[in-house]
């Protein structure tokens, strides 16, 4: 019987030379290394470390290209490409891409992968011997969190989703940090494999942190201020909006509140941006 298995690493023989590449045996089986799966010239009798995957065909065949992801084996590869009847499929280094099927997804499609994001994961066989990704689980990602300190409070960080919930969203950090995104602590629900940008909002005693993906007041400030102006912008330069405008006609057309609207008004009046005259607002000009 074999032990010849898809997703693993194994040292082979390198038997004979082929049109298309050359086999490669391991005393009781040949398996075929294309030439485009080679890095580099070979011999006959030579001894060659090569990663094992079916090809298109299903064919048992050979890679010198070893991917980080193997069969129990986890690291990070990126969504190639996303079949909602299947699943996502992911690059792992060599010419094939693995599908992660979707019964291995979330149920919402909605918080899959999409294609560019990244995903920490491992390769497994189905019972026919076929390759498959399987995500990581919690207590997987564990093994590589590396605990925070209390003097990461506030500051801004990077990092991946791996896991959400309806309650909140899990990431881990470029600095390796466990961090949860309560849902209070987002605009939208981020995607698995989705980069995200906040800032660290409370550090645990056990050295995960909570972070926020919303900005900083006045980073919003900023934001709906030029909100403003650029509708100013589209109008030639006048609206009929000012402070004292009604609360619900705001939140009509620009999506704020009326407070939010007179904080960013009063910071684009103070910048001599803008001025106000008889219920409406100007651009000023320079």
């Amino acid at each position: 019987m074999s032990l010849l298995e898809a997703g693993t690493v194994v040292t082979m023989e390198v038997a004979r030379e082929a049109e298309f590449g050359h086999f490669l045996t391991d005393g009781n089986y040949d398996v075929l290394l294309h030439k485009r799966e080679r890095t580099g010239e070979l011999e006959i009798g030579q001894q060659v470390e090569v990663f094992l995957y079916q090809d298109k065909q299903g064919r048992l065949s050979a890679t010198m290209t070893i991917p980080e992801v193997q069969v129990g084996k986890y690291g990070w590869a990126e969504v190639a490409e996303v079949k909602e009847h299947l699943g996502v499929f992911i690059n792992i280094g060599i010419s094939k891409d693995i599908l992660i099927h979707k019964d291995d997804l979330p149920k919402l499609i909605t918080v899959w992968p999409t294609v560019g994001g990244k995903v920490y994961c491992r390769l497994k066989t189905d019972k026919n011997g076929r390759l498959l990704g399987k995500l990581a689980t919690e207590n997987i990602m564990e093994e590589i969190f590396t605990l925070a300190n209390p003097s990461v409070y506030n500051k801004n960080v990077t990092g991946i989703v791996y896991r959400t919930l309806h309650t909140g969203t899990f990431i881990i950090t470029e600095e390796g940090y466990r961090g949860f995104v309560h849902e209070s602590q987002r605009e939208s629900e981020p995607r698995i494999g989705e980069q995200v940008e906040g800032r660290v909002i409370d550090v645990k005693e056990d050295g995960t942190v909570n972070i926020s993906l919303l900005k900083r007041g006045y980073e919003k400030l900023d934001d709906d201020a030029e909100k403003i102006f650029s509708y100013l912008q589209g109008r030639r330069g006048s609206m009929p909006y000012s402070d004292k405008s009604e609360p619900e006609d705001i939140e009509k057309r620009f999506n704020m509140s009326k407070g939010a609207f007179k904080r960013a008004l009063g910071r684009l009046m103070k910048a001599g941006r803008v001025y106000q005259k008889e219920g409406w607002t100007y651009v000023k000009e320079k």
